[in-house]
């Protein structure tokens, strides 16, 4: 995966989950927490983080699916 379409995966707006059924937002759900993972993997091992602002991105866009879920 490029990083614009990582970039553009974890930006997901509300109106964007609006549309989605529950099976759609967790499967989104679990994309986002291997990317997290991967991410800190990365700043583990002692690598730069390419986009340090994508870690907190990834963060929220998972708290407002689990958010979104909850409200189901």
């Amino acid at each position: 995966m490029g990083l614009r379409k990582v970039i553009e995966m974890a930006i997901l707006k509300t109106e964007e989950m609006d549309e989605m059924d529950e099976s759609e937002l967790e499967e989104r759900l679990e994309e986002l927490q291997l990317e997290l993972s991967k991410e800190k993997a990365q700043v583990k091992i002692g690598g730069v983080p390419e986009n340090p602002g994508k870690m907190n991105e990834i963060k929220r866009t998972i708290a407002r699916i689990k958010t979104k879920l909850s409200e189901l």
